[in-house]
């Protein structure tokens, strides 16, 4: 739903009443039927403060290693209520221009420039990481999850979109976005703020397990990998003219220490390695004639490689029509195969019992015709961080990296013993776990969501998190056209 209104045609009153402004933005309106509303500073427990805004420290000070973290705007995203931290929105910088602003688990971080409006809460204590100058960290602890789920929510968005001023470049929202109204329930007020909290509550716990499954996947694989070597040491140099000639190929990246350290890793383990077989690996299209968008009613998935996250999941959810038939129409694991260069190799698992037929373009392969938990634990296995790493330097290209069928055949993957690649497998996806949303209310939704969460995978979290955003979404909604909420999970 759209909350803004733009007038087909305005008045002379009203153009005299907006100092002679003929700017379209200057004469949006909010639709919002709720009159009982605050505003986000009026939320805050004090006024903001210099010492609340993040410092600028410029490029001078990054470094490759450093004690010493600079966060970025591009960790606040619209799919996620925590901070994404990846090697481009986390920088190591110089000590001496560390400034500390005492990130503390659950602080409240939000945007003023470039994707102005966009919010995280933070999952654990930051030490020795600073805030960039475009981020606020809110005094906010009355309403505070409340407060979080309505800045995250479009309604919040459209609101800040019409009063900051557009800039040519990077728009900045300076203090403009404490302005933005928060609407409060008319009906049954205390058990639906309840509500509304209790569901924020619930995502960002399980945003949090994901994280944290997806790093004990990584120690698992590092773990088996480091402890059970042949008798062979690791030895570099530099490459031979043979091997160039077998490569055909002069760029740097798959000669360097680095990447033949983690070459070695694996293809040194004790019960040797496997390949992926050429004829269960097959590319994607872009359909000529499609059409895309989020509409529930078009009929296919629609996946590329910026709908993928670095946990294996789908991030944000669009779909298509097109004359054509569907590449999708079985489980498979798909590979991102271009992009930045830690792009390359990004997996994520399509569940057709879930997702239905759907298509992707040419920017991934699919893999197909493996048994579940192989392709799982293949997904697993390329999401760590050193093959992201191994995957960086494999790919060809300077400003487009690129991974082509040939380079994904090359990749060795480690002969794990089956059981323990189901327990690693378990951990992204456990078909076990279930829970049933129409059966809860408030008063028994934390103990069974908490019974979830202790043996839910990545998948089904990621996919907890869908629903509870959809139920999310609708209350807000109704809120904020001042209907009276249905407390219905």
């Amino acid at each position: 739903m759209a909350y803004i209104d733009i007038p087909r045609e305005i008045t002379y009153q009203e153009i005299v009443e907006n100092n002679y402004n003929l700017s379209s933005n200057a004469h949006k309106k909010l639709l919002m039927k709720n009159a009982n509303f605050k505003t986000l500073g009026e939320l805050l427990d004090r006024e903001l403060m210099r010492s609340d805004l993040g410092v600028e420290v410029g490029s001078f000070a990054y470094v490759k290693k450093s004690p010493f973290y600079f966060m970025r705007s591009k960790a606040l995203q619209a799919h996620s209520f925590l901070p994404e931290t990846t090697s481009e929105s986390v920088l190591c910088i110089l000590p001496q221009s560390f400034v500390n602003v005492d990130l503390k688990k659950g602080d409240v971080i939000i945007s003023k420039d470039s994707n102005i409006g966009e919010v995280v809460i933070l999952e654990k204590d930051y030490p020795n990481t600073m805030l960039s100058g475009a981020m606020y960290k809110l005094p906010i602890s009355q309403h505070k999850y409340y407060a979080l789920a309505f800045i995250k929510h479009k309604v919040f968005r459209e609101q800040l979109d019409f009063i900051v001023p557009k800039g040519a470049t990077i728009r900045h929202a300076k203090q403009l976005f404490l302005n933005c109204k928060i609407p409060f329930p008319n009906y049954n007020s205390v058990q639906t703020i309840a509500f509304i909290e209790t569901l924020t509550q619930s995502i960002i716990a399980k945003e949090r397990l994901i994280k944290e499954r997806h790093a004990k996947i990584f120690e698992m694989i590092e773990s088996e990998l480091t402890y059970n070597q042949k008798s062979d040491s690791f030895t570099y140099s530099y490459p031979t003219f043979a091997e160039l000639q077998k490569s055909s190929r002069l760029d740097t990246g798959i000669y360097c220490e680095e990447f033949k350290k983690i070459d070695f890793l694996i293809k040194n383990y004790k019960n040797g390695v496997f390949y992926i077989d050429e004829n269960h690996i097959k590319s994607g299209s872009t359909p000529k004639t499609r059409f895309i968008g989020k509409e529930e009613y078009l009929k296919h998935q629609w996946l590329t490689p910026s709908h993928c996250s670095d946990y294996g999941i789908i991030k944000e959810v669009e779909r298509i029509n097109f004359i054509g038939n569907a590449n999708l129409i079985r489980d498979c694991i798909l590979f991102i195969n271009r992009g930045q260069g830690r792009d390359c190799g990004k997996s994520i698992f399509y569940n057709l019992n879930d997702l239905g037929f759907g298509h992707h373009n040419q920017g991934m392969y699919r893999i197909f015709n493996y048994p579940k938990y192989l392709m799982l634990f293949m997904l697993c296995f390329l999401n760590t961080g050193f093959m992201r790493t191994y995957c960086t330097y494999l790919s060809l290209g300077s400003k487009m990296k690129e991974l082509k069928i040939e380079h994904f055949l090359q990749i060795p993957f480690p002969n794990f013993p089956i059981e323990l690649q189901e327990q690693i497998t378990k951990l992204y996806h456990n078909p076990n776990a279930k829970v049933e949303y129409k059966n809860l209310n408030l008063e028994n939704f934390k103990t069974q969501d908490n019974e979830f969460c202790e043996i839910a995978g990545i998948y089904e979290l990621d996919k907890s998190i869908k629903t509870l955003k959809s139920i999310l979404n609708s209350a807000i909604d109704d809120i904020v056209n001042d209907r009276e909420v249905k407390i219905k999970f």
